[in-house]
């Protein structure tokens, strides 16, 4: 029987994280340490890389979302130095996979409002 695979969620993956290693102290105050919280949100970074990597969109919440581009190869050619001008040779280059980070349009915003230089 195939393994279903879930959508990953930073959300719910640091959720996770918090709980396991979270403890509940004698007045009933929720604990956590400051290296395990680093640890988690690490972890959850680094799970959420990995399913981009893999292909799938991978969103982070306010500050954007993570894909994997197809770049297509390129052919040798010749060229010409814009500063010189003496012709050269421009080399090949094979077909990648390369992340593609978008911003959502509030952090877009945001740094368009001068009033935030």
């Amino acid at each position: 029987m195939a393994k279903k695979s879930r959508k990953f969620s930073f959300v719910n993956e640091v959720l996770e994280g918090v709980m396991k290693t979270a403890e509940v102290t004698k007045q009933g105050k929720l604990r956590i340490k400051k290296n395990e919280v680093k640890k988690v949100l690490e972890t959850a970074f680094e799970t959420g890389l990995k399913a981009a990597a893999g292909g799938e969109r991978v969103k982070f919440p306010v500050i954007g979302s993570l894909v994997r581009r197809e770049v297509k190869a390129r052919k040798a050619g010749k060229g010409v130095n814009p500063f010189t001008g003496e012709a050269m040779e421009i080399k090949a280059r094979p077909a990648s996979k390369k992340p593609r980070w978008s911003f959502p349009r509030t952090v877009k915003e945001t740094f368009a409002n001068k009033k935030f230089w």
